[in-house]
């Protein structure tokens, strides 16, 4: 089997596990208080990462732990913010709405960082906001927009979208200057310690060690965390960005295959197509919403301030000298972070 074959494989067992996990987790928080559940799972998952990156422990700065606390702070926010909404939510709804975190990426940029929004990107918004009403609120017997009743935990799962919005952002700016194994472990271990500081503070804590919530506990940390950036930033390699986007983009559709399968979980005409809208924003927000360079050389100069897109909560790390699925003539001179796919945009000085 070739290695882009076997890359594209293991692309969408990644993207299936990260589906698979939004039934996994919602299972096992019958038995486990939510924030409880990311502090022990990010603890163990940062000490994986410690054990797989453990050479590169040396080589922290100043300037790496700085970016390090601003990446995981917002990784802590997403997750947060997602698993007490899956709580109270179904999970191909939180995999559908955690999934406009790439959508709402281009207009974070305008609004902060004055960045133009094309009109593919703008067209992403809409449809996303159009699906999202549609999926999450239910239909009014007398015509209103009827918002009062979306349900709390989609407006949670939609904070951690914008929490995983900003993520992206911030990750990407922080990989351009740091060694992708330091980010990886200190967003991951700053998540932690802030899980584990909010669970005597934000949650009536319970926990019944079954056999659903170790499952989660193991899959998501080990499996989700661990293995899976390990095996993004190989596959990554071999891979071209456009197939990436599409893999990725499957993820809730995953979630709601699995949630059918195993939970009975049925969406309606309605949120159907609010879901159908959603999927369609992240893909044309991917693949037309974005500017992809070539490979090798075509992406700046040296030393561009770049912001790079991911899949939301879920750093994908492969250096520009590592990638060589076009060419081995690559200028190892400065690093290139290739995410989920390639959006490159210049941040003004």
């Amino acid at each position: 089997m070739s290695r882009s074959r076997k890359a594209h494989l293991l692309l969408i067992a990644v993207t299936f596990l990260w589906g698979a996990t939004f039934v996994l987790v919602k299972d096992a928080l019958e038995d486990i208080s939510p924030f409880l559940f990311n502090a022990v799972r990010f603890s163990l998952g940062t000490a994986a990462l410690l054990l797989i990156y453990r050479k590169h422990l040396k080589r922290f700065t100043a300037r790496s732990l700085r970016s390090g606390l601003i990446v995981g702070i917002f990784l802590w926010l997403g997750y947060e913010f997602q698993n007490a909404g899956l709580k109270l939510t179904t999970p191909s709804k939180a995999a559908f709405i955690t999934g406009l975190a790439v959508v709402l990426v281009p207009l974070l940029l305008a609004i902060f960082w004055r960045k133009m929004v094309n009109a593919w990107a703008g067209a992403g918004v809409v449809s996303a906001l159009v699906g999202m009403y549609l999926l999450t609120v239910p239909a009014s017997a007398n015509g209103g927009l009827n918002l009062g009743s979306m349900n709390r935990g989609d407006l949670l799962v939609l904070g951690a979208a914008i929490a995983f919005a900003f993520h992206i952002i911030f990750l990407g700016h922080a990989s351009q200057q740091h060694d992708y194994e330091q980010i990886a472990i200190l967003q991951a271990g700053v998540a932690a310690i802030l899980m584990a500081i909010t669970v005597p503070i934000a949650e009536k804590t319970y926990v019944t060690w079954s056999q659903p919530v170790i499952w989660a506990i193991l899959v998501t940390a080990l499996g989700c965390t661990a293995a899976g950036f390990t095996i993004q930033a190989w596959a990554q390699q071999f891979t071209p960005a456009t197939h990436t986007a599409l893999i990725v983009s499957l993820e809730p559709v995953f979630a709601w295959i699995v949630a059918f399968v195993v939970m009975g979980e049925r969406l309606g005409r309605r949120s159907g197509l609010g879901a159908i809208l959603m999927l369609s924003s992240v893909l044309v927000s991917e693949l037309k919403g974005r500017s992809e360079p070539t490979i090798p050389g075509s992406i700046g100069p040296e030393g561009e301030d770049m912001i790079v897109m991911c899949p939301p909560g879920k750093p994908w790390f492969v250096r520009k000298s590592d990638y060589r699925p076009e060419s081995d003539a690559v200028d190892q001179s400065w690093h290139v972070t290739k995410l989920a796919s390639w959006a490159v945009s210049r941040k003004e000085s």
